[in-house]
Formats: C-alpha cells, sequence, structure tokens
C-alpha cells in the first residue's frame, strides 16, 4: 500500500461536486474509495467515513422534508444541512492532509 495524502484530500473535496454539477457528492467519492480502498493507505478509514456522511446527509433531508410542515422547521434544517455539507469537507480535507482521521457530524453508521 501506498501513502497518498493528496489522494485523500481530493477525495474529501470531491464531495463539492455537487456545487457545479448539482449531484455526484455521493458517487465521486464512492468510485475513488471503492478503486483506491486496497490501493492507499487509509483511504478505507477515509472513504467509509464520506459515504457514511454522504449517505446521512440524504437521510436528514428526507427527515426535513415533512419538518417544512411544522413552523418550517426543515428549512432551517436544509440550511443547516446546506453549511455542514459544504464546510465539514472542507476542514476534514485539511485534516487529511494532516494525516488526521477525519470526523464528520451527525453521521449515522452505515458502513463500519
Amino acid at each position: 500500500m501506498r501513502q497518498d495524502k493528496q489522494l485523500l484530500v481530493i477525495t474529501h473535496l470531491s464531495q463539492l461536486i455537487t456545487l457545479v454539477t448539482g449531484f455526484g457528492s455521493l458517487l465521486l467519492p464512492l468510485v475513488l474509495w471503492l478503486t483506491q480502498k486496497e490501493k492507499v493507505y487509509q483511504m478505507d478509514t477515509h472513504g467509509k467515513n464520506i459515504i457514511n456522511f454522504q449517505l446521512s446527509l440524504i437521510l436528514w433531508c428526507i427527515i426535513c422534508v415533512p419538518l417544512i410542515l411544522f413552523f418550517g422547521l426543515g428549512l432551517l434544517g436544509f440550511l443547516v444541512l446546506g453549511i455542514v455539507s459544504f464546510i465539514f469537507p472542507i476542514i476534514n480535507a485539511i485534516k487529511a492532509s494532516r494525516g488526521e482521521t477525519p470526523i464528520y457530524p451527525f453521521t449515522f453508521n452505515f458502513i463500519s
């Protein structure tokens, strides 16, 4: 296995592809993780964290839809999720460049 911090950083930042294309924040990191998890040191750990975060974001968005009916709480939830989905990939890309393990908030453990 080779150590490639740049690829780990790119994997974290690949979640931001949604800002450009409107989709792909789950697909691009998933493809990078599945193709490189056996070749790059710590890619498996980082990839699982990213995929769990993206799946959790999808679940939280589904939960926010009915909450719109309750005094607009769903709109506030969408705002918080938007900020979290933009800031934490950047923070964790910086952590990955330093060799630290990333931590994503509000994440369920779908893949362990």
